[in-house]
């Protein structure tokens, strides 16, 4: 319409004709109006499309030549009204670049090859948008660039595993530690390597891991604790994005239908105090020593052999057993019972820190400590089996045998579950730790007279 505001503007009824023979600048003006008057009827919506458009072209960068002369050749991303480059590496003499057209010339030595690699990173580019928009992700020009100009190594099922297990490693959790090392072998073992997206481990594939377990004559506790291991990796990688949600195979996978009742590994009393009382008189020092660990252990909480290896003389308080569990760092505090007493007094060397012979001074890397551990408990859990076949015990003795007896006592001595709890061992061990720990230290004391 005509604008009587405005030198030169355009009377009513004018023809599109007329309009091409107006001078330029009368045109460029008409094409303003309109472009006005559509913006102002699109409202926000044109606006949304101009935030929401992501350019991507290549650029023959004049403004900063290169110390040979030549261009440098770079991927353009525009979002938002913000621009940010992707340098491509390589450089071309302005003569060789056609600004225009935006392409080498045809008379460019090395057109070619620019053009694909120009034509694969824009690909690249575009790749990504697609799959950031797709997962409903929101990104910024300066996020894609970094995301395709450092893409980040996908992490595989095997890279996470060895990552968890040098963090139990560093953090000290030799158990825990080894039975994530013993899946990760079993793993390896059945598929020969676990350079696979977590995307691969889906429920077929570890269905085939389980079928394959059976035929080992792997037992259904056995089963089940790798499955657990895997599925704690899993929700790991979960957490970190490296897989997503929907390719979590547990749902249709129940890990807790892979569980059978372990055998009871508890002791009545009159066989405890057989074992106990055990003659040891002219004994091998192993004999000896196993007997002794396991006194102690029954009489103090049922204190597990690694806990009892790295006791010192800064344990004992006012005649209390203070000490950190080393698998769960729950606090445990007991009355040092008389027997266990002497049990202690019998192993009291002033120039050694712990209070038994297991470990020493010597025994200085981490390494070291587990060897020497694993070389103890085999010989004391051998000599365990051997002095309950001589007193007709049903039951295979080892020193967790102590640990089950001691909470199995206390609960037919009519102790509450509430104080000690009877799935000790046959269920979570923080489950009882936390109910141990949750009372006062007199109600603990008053239980532990019934042993």
């Amino acid at each position: 319409t005509e604008n009587p505001c405005v030198t030169g503007s355009i009377p009513v009824g004018t023809t599109l004709k007329k309009i091409r023979e107006l001078p330029t600048k009368v045109t460029l003006f008409f094409y303003g109006q309109i472009w006005l008057k559509c913006r102002v009827k699109q409202g926000n919506v044109f606006s949304n499309v101009l935030t929401a458009m992501t350019t991507v072209d290549v650029i023959c960068y004049k403004y900063k030549p290169l110390k040979t002369g030549e261009l440098p050749l770079k991927i353009k991303v525009c979002k938002d009204r913000k621009t940010r480059y992707i340098n491509l590496g390589v450089s071309t003499k302005a003569e060789y670049w056609d600004f225009e057209k935006n392409q080498p010339k045809s008379t460019c030595p090395d057109r070619e090859f620019l053009e694909k690699l120009i034509s694969n990173k824009i690909s690249e580019v575009k790749s990504k948008i697609v799959e950031l928009k797709s997962e409903d992700k929101e990104y910024s020009a300066t996020t894609l660039v970094e995301k395709v100009s450092n893409p980040s190594k996908t992490i595989t099922v095997g890279d996470l595993f060895k990552q968890h297990i040098h963090c139990l490693e560093e953090e000290k959790r030799t158990g825990y530690k080894l039975s994530i090392q013993q899946t990760y072998n079993s793993l390896i073992k059945f598929n020969r390597h676990l350079d696979i997206p977590f995307s691969e481990m889906d429920y077929n594939w570890l269905k085939r891991y389980e079928g394959w377990l059976r035929k080992q004559g792997k037992s259904e506790n056995t089963i089940g604790i790798r499955f657990r291991n895997i599925r704690m990796i899993f929700n790991l990688a979960i957490n970190q994005e490296l897989v997503k949600q929907e390719n979590y195979p547990f749902r249709r996978l129940k890990v807790s239908k892979l569980h059978q009742e372990t055998a009871k590994r508890a002791l009545t009393k009159g066989e405890i105090q057989a074992v106990v009382n055990y003659p040891t008189a002219g004994k091998d020092f192993y004999t000896r020593l196993a007997v002794s660990l396991f006194t102690f252990s029954y009489f103090m909480g049922g204190i597990n052999f690694v806990d009892m290896a790295y006791l010192t003389e800064r344990n004992i308080i006012e005649n209390r057993l203070i000490y950190h569990r080393r698998k769960t760092g729950k606090l445990i505090n007991l009355p040092i019972q008389q027997r266990a007493y002497m049990v202690l007094k019998e192993y009291k060397k002033s120039n050694e820190p712990y209070l038994f012979p297991i470990l020493s001074s010597e025994h200085k890397t981490e390494q070291q400590r587990l060897n020497r551990l694993h070389k103890v408990i085999t010989k004391v859990n051998k000599e365990l089996k051997a002095i309950g076949e001589e007193l007709h015990i049903p039951i295979k003795l080892t020193t967790y045998v102590a640990r089950h007896s001691y909470a199995t006592v206390l609960k037919r001595a009519g102790v509450s579950t509430s104080i000690i709890s009877e799935s000790l061992g046959h269920s979570s061990e923080k489950v009882t730790q936390t109910y141990l720990d949750s009372f006062e230290n007199t109600q603990i004391d008053m239980a532990m007279e019934n042993l």
